[in-house]
């Protein structure tokens, strides 16, 4: 089983067990796909599917698209757009980051935020 399918189906499984009726063949009718489809790519079977259909489902299981995402090793189209803008900046930035601790990141992100800059 992937971690994305695994990922995905653990949380449909824990929200639909709170009451939120997330069973297989609704989320499937929500998203647009057959359940055997989305069965598959819980299971492992299928490779995760493309970004807009990722993104759905993050909605339906109040996810993050960029966790969704990165679990089925994509990266979303508007990132790429900005990465490509300034790939040498970003690569330095990200590989700076890569082992900063969560409340540094945190801090940086909102520092961008506030604009002071």
């Amino acid at each position: 089983m992937s971690d994305f399918g695994k990922y995905f189906r653990e949380k449909r499984e824990a929200l639909s067990k709170k009451g939120k009726g997330l069973s297989l063949r609704y989320v499937s009718k929500e998203i647009g796909v057959d359940p055997g489809y989305l069965s598959k790519i819980e299971r492992g079977v299928f490779a995760p599917p493309s970004e807009n259909l990722i993104i759905k489902m993050a909605e339906i299981i109040d996810e993050d698209k960029d966790v969704l995402l990165a679990l089925a090793g994509k990266v979303s189209s508007d990132l790429h757009i900005i990465i490509k803008k300034r790939p040498k900046l970003f690569g330095q930035l990200i590989r700076q980051l890569k082992d900063a601790p969560d409340n540094a990141i945190f801090s940086l992100v909102r520092e961008v935020q506030d604009g002071d800059w």
